[in-house]
């Protein structure tokens, strides 16, 4: 693997005293899979949780992060934001609206600080597994830290697997 520097959300983490570890594993552009990442790193499937952006019906963009075993319920997501619908944005708008690319996103260090869910399975876990803003990283943390330095909102949007 090349040379590691920090991400931007571990330099945003840092600076906030967010305890946090990292764990770096090997990643293939055409199978970017989070199961795929739990795999590599010998962590249970619902530890990994990805971070999937989606907009509002009224252009508001939010920010779900659920278990890489789970999909997400795009009408309970909706009620969990108190809007009338929500639809993932197209991959090709990701690095536009978040300043990450697939594979890569965290709900640390976005351009903005959009809404945040975060699953409510988070709360049954010691620790959680998100994208460390690049691809081959993830951060490992306590759920409850997490969740509130993002300022989320832990609720049920999933369709279990």
């Amino acid at each position: 693997m090349a040379q590691f520097k920090k991400t931007n959300a571990m330099r945003i983490l840092d600076k906030a005293g967010v305890p946090y570890t990292y764990e770096e594993y090997e990643y293939d552009e055409n199978d970017l899979d989070g199961h795929h990442v739990a795999e590599y790193l010998g962590i249970p499937y619902e530890e990994v949780f990805k971070t999937l952006t989606a907009v509002s019906d009224k252009g508001e963009y939010l920010v779900f992060c659920i278990s890489v075993d789970d999909e997400i319920d795009l009408k309970k997501a909706a009620v969990l934001a108190g809007v009338k619908r929500v639809d993932l944005i197209h991959v090709k708008d990701l690095l536009n609206v978040t300043g990450y690319i697939r594979g890569g996103c965290s709900p640390i260090g976005m351009k903005k600080q959009y809404r945040t869910f975060i699953d409510e399975m988070a709360e049954l876990i010691d620790n959680i597994c998100v994208s460390a803003g690049q691809r081959g990283v993830q951060l490992k943390m306590k759920p409850e830290d997490l969740i509130s330095f993002t300022n989320a909102v832990v609720g049920d949007f999933a369709v279990r697997s």
